[in-house]
């Protein structure tokens, strides 16, 4: 799975190993070639923040170095725009970023070198065993933002917003907690929108057409919405709160 905030559109990377015999969420891992101090960084800094599903997400917050208020999660961070953005206005929160694409990783990490950011971790392959991994009620906010949509649809199967997933997501928020869906695509948005307000887990927070057409609070924008904006392109910005269990 990966965000399109990356300007990565007509890079030469192949897809993972496996992809289509998993039917995984992305497509492409690499596009231009990284910089030497880029790859530096993926041999010293990254082995620091990456998550191992396997073994260190039994207690989330125990990922950080100081005590955090809240833990967020987003999956596919693109360029990083929003999650350092984030990170930088929430320094008390941990997020948990999830991004295949080298060329995103790249500038995340670049990003996190250059300002000393802490409270950040990093998982550079597909979200699903990240999500599967963690505990329950142990997010206070998951993002997905511009995910690829999969148009043809004989591809929907591979879009990340399901039935399946939502129940995981219920699974892992804190009841309050909130899931933020971001696109551009008015039949991804619709698609997601149908599948959320027939979960008996999440309720939509929106009241009027305004509600959906305005960033979430906070938002720092992204490229790639600055790009969708351009091209005509109307986002579409929801918000859906974890109801208790019943």
């Amino acid at each position: 799975m990966t965000n399109r905030n990356q300007d990565d559109p007509a890079g030469d990377g192949a897809p993972e190993a496996g992809v289509a015999a998993r039917g995984a969420f992305f497509g492409r891992r690499k596009g231009k070639k990284l910089r030497a101090g880029q790859a530096s960084l993926f041999e010293t800094l990254l082995p620091r923040l990456r998550v191992d599903p396997a073994r260190d997400l039994a207690r989330p917050a125990a990922l950080f170095p100081r005590e955090v208020s809240e833990i967020w999660l987003e999956i596919g961070f693109g360029g990083g725009e929003h999650l350092l953005a984030r990170a930088r206005a929430n320094p008390s929160v941990g997020i948990i970023g999830c991004e295949p694409f080298v060329n995103g990783m790249a500038k995340m990490l670049a990003a996190i070198d250059a300002e000393g950011l802490d409270n950040v971790r990093l998982y550079d392959a597909d979200a699903t065993a990240v999500v599967e991994a963690l505990p329950e009620a142990s997010l206070d906010r998951i993002y997905l933002l511009y995910p690829d949509p999969w148009p043809k649809r004989r591809h929907n199967k591979r879009r990340f917003v399901s039935d399946a997933m939502l129940a995981r997501f219920a699974r892992i928020l804190r009841p309050g907690g909130t899931f933020c869906f971001a696109s551009d695509i008015d039949h991804y948005v619709g698609w997601t929108l149908a599948r959320v307000l027939r979960s008996p887990d999440f309720s939509w927070t929106a009241r009027r057409p305004d509600d959906w057409r305005k960033p979430f609070p906070g938002w720092p924008g992204t490229r790639y919405e600055a790009k969708a904006v351009r091209e005509g392109r109307t986002p579409s910005y929801l918000e859906f709160r974890r109801e208790a269990s019943r």
